[in-house]
């Protein structure tokens, strides 16, 4: 099946003969780690670099190596770099070629180097890279609801706690609840990023480097991740709800039922989660029980961190595009709130009213109100004063004034609240953090 011979291979000093063809299959991993050509020839370039100041390469030899990378990030740029069958990893499909186009020198840049501390650097400067781009398109989305609450802050809807109306709220601060908890991944992600930014070149497969690598000149040479949101828009953009329609964008039709509109871009977003989750739990679970040093379990991590990279990037995105070409329905929104999502409303104006009233019993009074209403066959608002003052004699006729959903979203003016000071200042705040979460990126 193999037409190398044992010489070719990079252990064939220590091996005699051929290896199983299926035991080459299931270690080989260059189908998955080829996407880290480009940071492993900036690695090398760098150790290059360094070999030269030990005194290992002449500036002459230095000078081949740093050409004949250039020439195969070309190549892998480019998309014609030939990858063959004696290629186990990224790492020694870029020697050979090197070997291919410098001849003999090539064989010294792996000098006092392991593949170990290459391919936990290549990965490093990956995730760096990555996180850059994730962080731009999260805060793209967080962007996107933002400006959509500033434009959108007079719409009030009811909130929804078990499922079940609750109270009204701004459409804005149903925006930046997610948009803030978003502002929480962006700063973690900058924490991974700060986490990961730690040289492990030079540091060999177990005892260091022999070689007197001046490792800080090889790290000057470096440059020094929403579920509950998809799941509510489902919701809102049922016909029973009718409080938003997705873009035919993010859309798809059934293929039996023809008056079917079903939100698969959300479903997607909420599945990948699970995806992303799972990732996590396999690369821990290979993870456990290992001794020290390198194992090959560990061949496992690529695969799973290029596969969550992807996911993250294409998620985001499409949030974004969610969020920004969706259609809120304002009118549907206003007939779904109905009075009695103003209960707790009720209850806030007995505990105004008797000072000494506590508001659990005010709660109290507030629910005999709803269940008269419900005997009578009436909403809350057109119970006569006389049915209320039979609860509580502390209710007035100015009661009438409570059944007024602004007035009820106008009372919640502390941080985070839904009065539109306090979601005009949530938006300032939000727009501060987008500059300094960029700066950041």
């Amino acid at each position: 099946l193999f037409s190398e011979s044992p010489g070719d291979k990079m252990m064939a000093g220590r091996f005699v003969g051929s290896t199983d063809p299926i035991m080459e299959m299931l270690s080989a991993s260059i189908t998955v780690d080829q996407r880290l050509s480009e940071v492993d020839i900036q690695g090398s370039m760098a150790y290059a670099k360094a070999l030269e100041k030990a005194g290992i390469l002449s500036k002459t030899e230095l000078e081949k190596i740093l050409s004949g990378l250039e020439k195969i990030s070309e190549e892998w740029s480019k998309g014609v770099f030939g990858v063959i069958q004696t290629d186990e990893d990224i790492h020694t499909a870029n020697e050979r070629r090197l070997k291919e186009l410098i001849g003999d020198v090539a064989g010294k840049l792996h000098t006092g180097r392991s593949r170990n501390d290459q391919v936990v650097t290549d990965l490093k400067l990956f995730m760096k890279n990555s996180l850059s781009i994730i962080s731009t398109h999260l805060l793209q989305l967080i962007k996107t609801l933002v400006e959509r609450a500033a434009i959108e802050i007079d719409v009030i809807l009811p909130g929804y706690t078990h499922l079940q109306k609750a109270q009204p709220i701004r459409w804005s601060q149903f925006l930046l609840s997610h948009a803030v908890a978003l502002t929480r991944d962006s700063e973690r992600l900058g924490e991974v990023k700060r986490r990961i930014n730690v040289l492990p070149l030079g540091s060999g497969s177990l005892a260091g480097n022999p070689l007197e690598i001046d490792r800080e000149q090889l790290r000057s040479e470096f440059p020094g991740l929403s579920n509950k949101m998809a799941e509510d828009l489902i919701i809102y953009s049922t016909s029973e709800f009718g409080f938003v329609t997705l873009s035919d964008t993010y859309c798809s039709g059934s293929s039996v039922m023809p008056q079917k509109k079903n939100p698969d871009s959300l479903e997607l977003i909420r599945s990948k989660a699970g995806r992303v989750f799972g990732r996590l739990a396999a690369i821990l679970m290979v993870l456990k029980g290992l001794p020290s040093t390198y194992n090959k379990d560990l061949q496992e991590d690529k695969e799973a961190v290029f596969d969550v990279v992807d996911t993250l990037n294409a998620v985001l995105q499409v949030a974004t595009g969610v969020i920004s070409t969706l259609q809120i329905n304002k009118e549907n929104m206003e007939k779904a709130l109905s009075p009695e999502i103003l209960s707790s409303d009720l209850a806030l104006y007995l505990v105004h009213k008797g000072v000494s009233m506590p508001f659990r019993q005010a709660h109290i009074a507030a629910g005999k109100a709803v269940h008269l209403a419900e005997t009578k066959g009436l909403t809350i608002n057109n119970l006569s004063l006389e049915d209320l003052k039979s609860i509580s004699p502390l209710f007035g006729s100015d009661v009438a004034q409570v059944f007024s959903v602004l007035s009820s979203v106008e009372q919640y003016t502390a941080a985070g609240g839904t009065a539109k000071s306090s979601v005009s200042a949530q938006i300032e705040q939000l727009r501060e953090l987008l500059k300094r979460l960029k700066e950041q990126a």
